[in-house]
């Protein structure tokens, strides 16, 4: 039973865990680098790494969403991003690059966004990253799913990412058409994966829309200001070992329909995303650390898709930072940094063999320990 805590007379509040509150116990046995494999699949599609993007413009092009399919993980172009309301979002981003992080700059993040989304470059991206010979992964809105649709769905995407700060299977709207996800997922013939979400009865719900995957999490990091704006904080231990045992009791209820979990949120680390893996995600969602590549759109400036929100930004700008290799490095190393932000894979590999696993689904029953 879940640790509940007291706060005040009449009212209770779960205890939860981030990330950093815990840490793997490795096995009686340990395993050869070379013997571990960080491979996954979504649906037909195979990866060498469990590594999504998360849909930001600082990180995700047309140009690096192919290169991170060729590294092997699954690059997701946003489709209500920069790259789809500008013919050449090239000058924009440099501008962005060269920003600092003050007060002006969440103003001049919601006027670029104020650009229209215009068809005709979703199309022409989606074209750009087939032509490349990668999956295809593009991550729409919830409130823009059933306009945008048609479009994505023509152009022919691969695997649909329909993502929000919080999504949930029931939206209650008197005003809106709410977007039934349900109805819409059982009308496709290809994966959709949908989130975030941060607990066992948003996850499960989402599960029974026929959704290929989850997201869990947010996003949130240290420039997510979600927590201060709307009192939403996710501890992500927590959240993914909720959603792991959502999908656990959602195998049973089809007799064997498996969801996979993509964790999206306190990841800066390759030990945070063994973590995440360890807790029961089947992939990690990155963002911020993805800047560090030198091939970064935004010359390694960073905000999260909620940072240029029209009415009510959640999220503050990174100023840009000196990159620290090509994305290979970020990803595989070598590294030259002893903080675990580069080589993030080569990391999880290791932390895989040294707690004794094989695989992803192996090392996902891994121990793990209270340690703060």
């Amino acid at each position: 039973m879940r640790d509940s805590v007291e706060i005040g007379l009449g009212k209770t509040a779960q205890r939860g865990y981030h990330l950093d509150d815990i840490a793997l116990v490795p096995t009686r046995r340990t395993r050869d680098v070379d013997d571990v494999s960080t491979s996954w699949q979504l649906d037909a599609y195979q990866f060498k790494i469990p590594c999504v993007a998360h849909p930001s413009d600082a990180t995700m092009s047309p140009a690096t969403t192919i290169a991170l399919g060729r590294l092997g993980g699954l690059g997701v172009l946003n489709v209500e991003g920069l790259w789809c309301r500008y013919e050449d979002p090239t000058p924009v981003l440099e501008e962005l690059a060269g920003l600092t992080d003050d007060a002006n700059t969440t103003r001049r993040l919601q006027q670029v966004y104020a650009e229209p989304i215009k068809p005709e470059l979703i199309v022409e991206r989606v074209k750009q990253i087939r032509d490349g010979g990668v999956t295809v992964a593009v991550r729409v809105s919830p409130q823009h799913t059933l306009a945008l649709a048609p479009v994505i769905l023509d152009a022919g995407v691969d695997i649909l990412v329909i993502q929000g700060t919080l999504v949930s299977a029931e939206h209650v709207s008197t005003t809106d058409e709410p977007l039934n996800l349900k109805e819409f997922i059982a009308d496709l013939d290809l994966p959709v994966v949908v989130g975030g979400c941060t607990n066992y009865q948003t996850a499960l719900h989402l599960m029974r829309t026929g959704a290929a995957g989850v997201i869990v999490g947010i996003g949130g990091d240290e420039w997510a200001t979600t927590d201060r704006v709307l009192g939403i904080r996710v501890p992500m231990a927590t959240a993914i070992a909720d959603a792991a045992a959502a999908r656990r009791d959602y195998l049973d209820e089809t007799g064997g329909r498996y969801v996979h979990i993509i964790a999206d949120g306190d990841l800066q680390t390759s030990g945070d995303i063994a973590k995440a893996l360890g807790c029961g995600a089947d992939a990690v969602m990155l963002g911020e650390p993805l800047t560090r590549s030198e091939n970064a759109p935004a010359g390694g400036a960073w905000w999260v898709s909620g940072a240029s929100h029209p009415k009510l930004p959640r999220g503050s700008f990174g100023a840009a930072e000196e990159p620290m290799g090509s994305l290979e490095k970020v990803l595989f190393g070598p590294s030259d940094d002893p903080e675990g932000v580069l080589n993030l894979f080569g990391g999880l590999r290791r932390a895989m063999a040294k707690c004794g696993y094989r695989d992803l689904k192996e090392f996902q029953k891994v121990g793990l320990v209270l340690d703060n």
